[in-house]
């Protein structure tokens, strides 16, 4: 997720469309019009990433004027995936530039908008290249569950991975399609982690807290961490939300930088991505 906003101006504010050199008031999500808009820099985002191998899937107009969301599909190799996200936000901020827009990924460049996230799907597959999420059923298998597991129990100790500045837990507000608590669910989406319908045999897992300004690569690093741990030692998880999770009493995220930076400093998550040494 990102806005693209007006370079010109002196506060942040949303981009003038070149198309009608008016600038949009107004939260139109999915609007297909938005995207019209600014056809012309999402035509040469998508021809560059074609040219340099970024797999790139739908773009959609997000919960806020001026924020849109561009998906990446899904890489066999976590590291060449963390690789595309850079080279994509490197090559989109450049584009941007060249239509005299400037692409933000800040985690919250307005307080009274909503924050742009970096979601991570995935799933672990085995030898035989089989998802060992999948067992047949929508609730998927013990690993899949142990992997929550881990996730759950991680999450307070990896905050800071996924919310690595001051302005990051701006974004992290209850009612702010932000996920506030520590909990899973089946397609719900105030769940800081959710489990997403579709073909059983691509099961997989969505981690919801990490923002537009976090590191792919430790974000990655942290998440893959968490799940492995969690299968490993047969975590089990809490049981599985239903309905509003800022309507529940749920443990919390970590709300601010420096609760999270001693969370993440007492933890063994920082020796093992080797951030402190």
């Amino acid at each position: 997720e990102f806005y693209l906003l007006d370079p010109l101006e002196k506060t942040p504010i949303n981009a003038i469309s070149p198309l009608s050199r008016k600038r949009s008031a107004n939260t139109s999500v999915l609007s297909i019009d938005d995207l019209d808009e600014f056809e012309h820099f999402f035509s040469e985002v998508y021809t560059a990433c074609e040219d340099y191998d970024i797999p790139v899937d739908s773009a959609i107009s997000e919960n806020s004027a001026g924020q849109f969301e561009i998906n990446l599909t899904h890489s066999e190799n976590v590291l060449n995936a963390a690789d595309q996200a850079i080279f994509f936000k490197r090559l989109l901020k450049g584009i941007a530039k060249k239509h005299s827009l400037v692409a933000s990924f800040m985690a919250k460049p307005f307080l009274d908008r909503a924050g742009s996230g970096m979601h991570l799907h995935f799933s672990i597959v085995d030898d035989s290249n089989q998802n060992i999420f999948n067992n047949g059923t929508e609730e998927g298998s013990m690993n899949l569950k142990h992997a929550v597991g881990g996730l759950i129990k991680a999450m307070p100790n990896s905050t800071l991975v996924f919310a690595p500045h001051l302005n990051s837990y701006k974004r992290l507000k209850e009612g702010s399609h932000a996920p506030t608590s520590i909990c899973w669910g089946y397609e719900n989406r105030t769940a800081s982690i959710r489990i997403p319908g579709g073909n059983l045999e691509d099961i997989r897992i969505e981690h919801r807290v990490a923002g537009a300004d976090a590191n792919p690569y430790l974000v990655s690093a942290a998440i893959l961490a968490a799940a492995l741990k969690g299968i490993e030692d047969n975590c089990k998880p809490p049981v599985a939300i239903r309905g509003d999770s800022y309507q529940k009493p749920l443990p919390q995220i970590p709300s601010d930088w420096l609760t999270a930076i001693s969370l993440f400093k007492n933890s063994q998550l920082n020796k093992l991505l080797d951030l402190t040494q």
